[in-house]
């Protein structure tokens, strides 16, 4: 028996010494069947249930080992061949890597970089579902390759960040789907569908069915305000009505356990009504996996746990923190708290030793999905990605297209793009963001296999190109406006790439303003004045600005929003300032003006208040003035919609006699009968311009008696089409009044309202009514 602990040990240890070599290694895995002495644990055996395989594993674990794999860097287990495990895992935008092994991933072997897709807010923009789906198929095959060429500790990933973009200055809305509920619940469900292996319609995998890597949605819940004016989130008591939960902050999460499937769930920082995240139990256990179905693993996020004593006060000692929050549901901490404090909790009778077995439960069986007790994993499902898939054609083209698709043009006057490639000679590119390769990638970046920034790709395009960044950094505090003058009094056109980076807004940076920084606002003005023509402004931000005045200067031709665009996002500008390519991206967030900073980041409600002068948030409850509207894009073409048909124009609904309201709790009418009440929208849609374009078609529902807490309207279908010059298209849209037609009413109960509807698709109108009899 000694021998066959000193041969684990060795195994073990040989494999995580070579994670940093330069050449690959084979993957690590538990259960070695060329091993005789592996054949008799149950756990390795495949024929039994993973439930049975993962009791097995707990049962044979001692007390010390059992704790210890409740960290985020799990140790090995060289007794039962179980190698270390790293929970850790960052895929945003593309598989991300900062140098060490803090995220369980190196590129030091034969990969050397992974696709650097545009940040999440700017790929919403294309409001094309099946891109989000095919990125989330690259990351996941691309982790697996990581894994399979031995340069990986895990396969479990802390993505998608799905919270609602909810206020404009929030550092980390980039990140995000955007402030539509719809949209990042559909977005949440095709990422995790792609990253994991499922299909684009799902249902591809069942309970038990091999993961090709996990995804995990973040955070849970109403997170979104990172460090504003003093108050961070590490402490933000979030008071948030069951009204706001109910519409706004919980249904992406719903959408992302429901039909996404996901194997992970991150609980946040703050507390919602008092109640950290992590130590809600009605959050964790009642909601997510009570009523949501959710089987997967709970992680905390960064040091969270920490929090619930040391900073935020909940929590007496560490030991209630511990036992806090391993009651409440959670299973793995990020961070060293749990793991230091749990064997103290159970002697203070705290806490009991079947939380601890709860919690392994759930983390063995995701690993166990993901194959990784099955024997070699080279040999298994998922095991013929090599790395050659990394960094393909294809998946760079991919990135290049959804740079295409989400870039927004949000002023084109007298149709000034694009520029006519013969008869531009030279070029003046002027701004600091206009050769930042870091700036184009955005927050959580990994190592881009091949990035091309705005000047590179418009030096492809004209031969005389003048460069001049005018500001010496994005907070522009010193700017050389006066020689960026000059430059663009002597070409034929100026292209300004200016706006935000990570450090205006990221993780732990909330913004003040909403303005541009600094001197931007003056160098744009000089430099388009000085211009013999109009000049082309681009900016790059993660969240919205305040560009009334460049709106309103007519010297200022065309605006185009970028966002971060990732790895190949300067060719995709330069191919739609020349004419390559059309723009067809719309804005996935309201852009609001400046005056709306007198609004308290902290105030989380979504509905306006008109007799105390509260505004309201996102364009389903803000009224007020707006720089540009959510959904709002131009094109180098024009399109028409058109209603064809509508399968129902009335829908009853007969309520319980004990229910004097005019409206219907969607409760009472049952999962069959919300089925049968489903009908079709078919619209027609026109492109009347002379340039082929692909066209995002978004659909909203209104009703036509606005009033307590009802949505001035609501997104209820989109769908992304390409079309030819004068070509027509007709597009068909389910809908499910449950689902649809609904809102939340105070106490976050789903209603169905009594009533005249309206569907709205560009300046098109049609009427729906629903009678609760």
């Amino acid at each position: 028996m000694m021998k066959l602990v000193i041969l684990i040990v060795i195994v073990v240890t040989n494999i995580t010494s070579q994670v940093h070599s330069v050449e690959s290694v084979s993957p690590p895995f538990a259960c070695d069947f060329s091993n005789p002495s592996t054949k008799l644990y149950p756990f390795c055996k495949t024929t039994l249930s993973i439930s049975q395989r993962v009791q097995d594993l707990i049962s044979r674990l001692t007390f010390d080992e059992k704790i210890a794999q409740l960290a985020y860097a799990a140790p090995p287990i060289p007794r039962l061949g179980i190698p270390s495990y790293h929970w850790w895992g960052e895929a945003l935008h593309g598989i991300v890597y900062v140098g060490n092994a803090t995220y369980g991933i190196n590129f030091n072997g034969t990969i050397r970089s992974a696709t650097s897709f545009p940040q999440v807010l700017l790929t919403t923009a294309s409001f094309n579902p099946q891109i989000w789906f095919r990125i989330g198929q690259v990351i996941g095959e691309e982790a697996r390759a990581l894994y399979n060429a031995g340069q990986a500790t895990g396969l479990t990933f802390w993505s998608p960040n799905i919270n609602i973009f909810r206020d404009p200055r929030w550092g980390r809305g980039q990140e995000t789907p955007g402030e539509d509920p719809l949209v990042a619940g559909k977005y949440a469900m095709l990422f995790v569908r792609g990253v994991q292996g499922d299909s684009f319609e799902g249902g591809k995998l069942g309970v038990g069915d091999h993961l090709q890597a996990s995804a995990c949605c973040k955070h849970f819940t109403a997170y979104d305000l990172d460090n504003w004016k003093g108050v961070s989130t590490l402490v933000f008591d979030a008071r948030v009505t069951l009204q706001d939960l109910a519409d706004t902050f919980q249904p992406p999460f719903h959408s992302c356990i429901v039909e996404g499937k996901a194997s992970g769930i991150m609980c946040a920082y703050n507390r919602v009504n008092g109640v950290p995240n992590c130590a809600d139990y009605n959050l964790l256990s009642k909601t997510a996996r009570g009523k949501w179905g959710f089987q997967g693993y709970i992680v905390s996020d960064c040091y969270a746990v920490a929090q619930l004593h040391d900073n935020q006060g909940y929590a007496k000692s560490p030991e209630d923190a511990v036992a806090d929050v391993l009651k409440a549901g959670m299973d793995v901490d990020c961070g060293g708290y749990v793991s230091n404090h749990t064997k103290s909790a159970i002697k203070q009778k705290k806490l009991g030793e079947s939380e601890i077995d709860r919690a392994l439960g759930n983390l063995f069986s995701v690993r166990m999905r993901l194959g990784l007790f099955n024997g070699n994993p080279l040999k298994l499902p998922y095991g013929n990605i090599g790395s050659d898939k990394v960094c393909s054609k294809e998946h760079q083209d991919l990135a290049l297209e959804a740079a295409r698709e989400g870039i927004v043009l949000l002023k084109n006057s007298v149709k000034f793009l694009p520029l006519k490639k013969s008869k531009t000679r030279s070029l003046a590119v002027v701004g600091h963001n206009a050769d930042e390769p870091q700036t184009i990638l955005g927050s959580y970046k990994g190592l881009p296999c091949n990035i091309v920034t705005p000047l590179q790709a418009l030096q492809k395009y004209v031969k005389k190109v003048r460069h001049h960044r005018g500001c010496d950094t994005a907070g522009c505090t010193s700017a050389s406006i006066d020689k960026a003058v000059r430059i663009a009094r002597v070409v034929d056109h100026v292209v300004l790439i200016i706006g935000l980076d990570q450090t205006q807004e990221r993780e732990g940076l909330d913004r003040l303003n909403l303005v541009l920084p600094g001197k931007q606002q003056e160098l744009i003005r000089k430099v388009a004045k000085a211009a013999k023509k109009p000049v082309v402004l681009v900016i790059l931000s993660g969240g919205p600005i305040d560009i009334t005045f460049a709106k309103n200067d007519n010297k200022i031709g065309s605006i185009l929003w970028a966002g971060y665009p990732g790895e190949a996002g300067g060719t995709a500008l330069a191919e739609i300032i020349f004419g390559d390519y059309n723009p067809g991206g719309r804005l996935p967030v309201t852009w609001y003006p400046q005056d709306f900073t007198k609004v308290q980041m902290v105030d989380m409600r979504m509905r306006s208040e008109p007799s105390s002068g509260y505004p309201g948030r996102t364009y389903r409850f803000y009224g007020g003035k707006k720089v540009f509207e959510f959904g709002y894009g131009l094109s180098y073409t024009n399109y028409s919609y058109n209603f064809i048909s509508v399968s129902r124009t009335n829908i009853t609904f007969y309520k319980r006699k004990s229910n004097l309201n005019s409206y219907i709790l969607v409760s009472d009418l049952g999962t069959e009968l919300c089925e049968n009440s489903k009908f079709w929208v078919t619209i027609g849609v026109e492109n009347t311009g002379m340039m082929a374009g692909r066209h995002p078609v978004l659909v909203f529902a209104k009703q036509a008696k606005l009033g307590n807490g009802k949505p001035l309207k609501q997104l209820v279908g989109f769908q992304s089409v390409k079309l030819n010059a004068k070509a027509k298209a007709e597009i068909k849209y389910e809908l499910n009044p449950c689902e649809h037609l609904t809102r939340a009413n105070e106490d976050g109960s789903m209603v169905i309202d009594e009533g005249l509807y309206y569907f709205i698709v560009g300046s098109e109108e049609y009427p729906l009514t629903v009678i609760v009899a």
